[in-house]
């Protein structure tokens, strides 16, 4: 093995042992800002489209966890917004945007909805014990 081919596989490892030091769970707030959004979403009563198809929010829910747990093992998660943008917007199989449908209104996509009762979650008073 040539001393070029050793730096390279040495380099890769550091790289390769800092990606895995970065991955873990998400800091505790925002795990639960996301936990308060994926049960506003089971709750509502809206429908959530995945690739074409409706699913009750129970399953959207369901979805949401695991696209979670997959983010977390490539690196933790550092606000709400990125949960957002990167695991409740859109497919990352097929590239298309995550909708949610409620009785009454049209569909809209999903990084919206959840952005708005982000803010929401946000604006309302802090409870106290």
């Amino acid at each position: 093995m040539t001393n070029l081919a050793r730096r390279f596989i040495s380099a890769l490892a550091l790289a390769l042992a800092s990606c895995a030091a970065l991955a873990g769970p998400t800091p505790a707030p925002v795990r639960a800002e996301i936990d308060v959004l994926l049960a506003r979403l089971q709750a509502s009563g809206c429908q959530f489209n995945r690739n074409g198809s409706w699913y009750d929010g129970a399953e959207a829910r369901s979805h949401l966890l695991r696209k979670l747990d997959a983010l977390e093992g490539r690196g933790t998660v550092q606000n709400t917004e990125q949960f957002i943008q990167l695991a409740a917007s859109g497919s990352s199989m097929s590239g298309k945007p995550y909708l949610v449908r409620c009785t009454g209104a049209a569909a809209v996509e999903s990084r919206q909805w959840l952005t708005e009762q982000l803010a929401q979650v946000r604006s309302a008073p802090a409870r106290r014990p």
